[in-house]
């Protein structure tokens, strides 16, 4: 096997070059460029929770239409994971990750000149379209880079996406009390450019290879295809549930918050808070998926985002302030776990496709069920009841886990 970097061509070192000394220095350079990336991308998401205040007070929204708003981007996201996968096979990872960039960055530029709700859903599904290139090549860089020490390399990765959550939303809370919500998207489009600059300088050249060495892949990813077939699908089950509880109760805390008397400051902070716990929790459950087992660490996040939301929900706005680093601590723990999970369990060894399906459908499933079920829901019964459905959905992750857990104990 080769020690040059799945996919690159420069620099390319022989067998006898040194090895892994030689590879940490790009290693590190890559997982640092696409982290930076990631809390660009992640920071656009999570950025527009704290403009749906703003946005159903200009534009008169009920909570299907603002879920409908939410939906656009996400949805974009979600649907665009596989070809965005199969665009890169034929023009490299680092193009369609730059362009994904600028996509993104210029889908907000045109969001913050749109003069209706119209060119404002057009301009959220652009930037969307453009986020959507950044998860499963990002992901599969990193597994072909770190072998079968990805697991922690994964969990950083994910850290790094929700310092961007913690820093966008925060300074967009900060700002819309003194300027137009449109001056917000432009600076937030401003800094896209920026990072896809950025993208383009450090990342190295075609980091994911244009078609799948299945030996190297394979090598990685051990185990019975079939067995690896029924607990991949185990495993996009708990995404696709874990994925639908963080937006069905993200949509709800800033109508939740303001409630108890929040204002749109306030409410960036909370979402800052949330974030900062979110970052916690990716870097540290990754480890300890590492350390005690996929399915005690999914039980326990699971449990604890549901008693979560349900605190938040109760208690008065100071309070429930201290809780949401706690919340979002487990709200974004399970996911490293399943990240780490995805190659171990990805079909026939196809990392890259594996990642790619479990991205569409994780973040699809979020989309729809925001769109069709909680948005509606909140129109109903009001936004407490329907964080409780959030609640209730995190909570049923647990039962499907451990139906998961014996096809992960049977892996070597």
């Amino acid at each position: 096997m080769s020690t040059t970097i799945a996919g690159s061509d420069d620099g390319a070192m022989g067998p006898t070059d040194g090895a892994g000394d030689s590879r940490a220095p790009r290693r590190t350079r890559t997982l640092a460029t696409i982290g930076v990336n990631h809390a660009l991308h992640d920071g656009y998401t999570d950025l527009i929770y704290v403009l749906l205040p703003v946005w159903q007070a200009e534009f008169g929204l009920g909570y299907v239409a603002l879920a409908l708003v939410r939906s656009l981007y996400g949805g974009a996201l979600a649907g665009l994971q596989m070809p965005a996968t199969t665009l890169a096979r034929m023009l490299g990872a680092r193009v369609v990750l730059i362009l994904g960039t600028l996509l993104g960055a210029g889908g907000y530029a045109l969001a913050g000149a749109s003069g209706g709700l119209v060119g404002l859903c057009v301009a959220l599904a652009l930037s969307g379209a453009g986020s959507s290139t950044q998860h499963p090549l990002a992901s599969a860089v990193i597994a072909r880079a770190y072998g079968k020490e990805a697991r922690g390399p994964l969990g950083t990765y994910n850290f790094a996406g929700d310092l961007g959550k913690a820093a966008l939303p925060a300074l967009a809370g900060f700002l819309l009390g003194r300027v137009d919500w449109r001056f917000v998207l432009w600076l937030a489009a401003g800094l896209g450019g920026v990072v896809a600059f950025g993208v383009a300088i450090l990342l190295p050249r075609e980091p994911v290879p244009r078609e799948e060495p299945s030996e190297r892949t394979q090598a990685a990813v051990p185990g019975d295809p079939s067995t690896g077939q029924t607990g991949f699908g185990l495993l996009v089950a708990i995404g696709m549930l874990d994925n639908a509880a963080r937006p069905a109760f993200l949509v709800y805390l800033p109508f939740l918050l303001q409630e108890k008397g929040a204002v749109l400051a306030t409410v960036g902070v909370a979402f800052g808070l949330t974030a900062v716990g979110g970052a916690l929790g990716k870097a540290i459950f990754g480890r300890l998926g590492e350390r005690f087992g996929v399915a005690r660490c999914v039980i326990l996040s699971e449990a604890g985002t549901a008693v979560a939301i349900l605190l938040v929900i109760a208690l008065p706005l100071a309070p429930a302030l201290a809780v949401l680093p706690l919340l979002g601590l487990m709200l974004n723990g399970t996911s490293s776990v399943l990240y780490g999970t995805v190659p171990e369990l990805a079909p026939r060894g196809r990392v890259e496709h594996a990642f790619a399906v479990f991205y569409t459908w994780t973040l699809g499933g979020s989309a729809l069920a925001t769109l069709l079920l909680y948005g509606p829901l909140g129109d109903a019964v009001g936004p407490r009841w329907a964080a409780v459905a959030a609640a209730a959905t995190a909570f049923a992750v647990v039962p499907i886990m451990l139906v998961l857990s014996p096809h992960l104990a049977r892996k070597p």
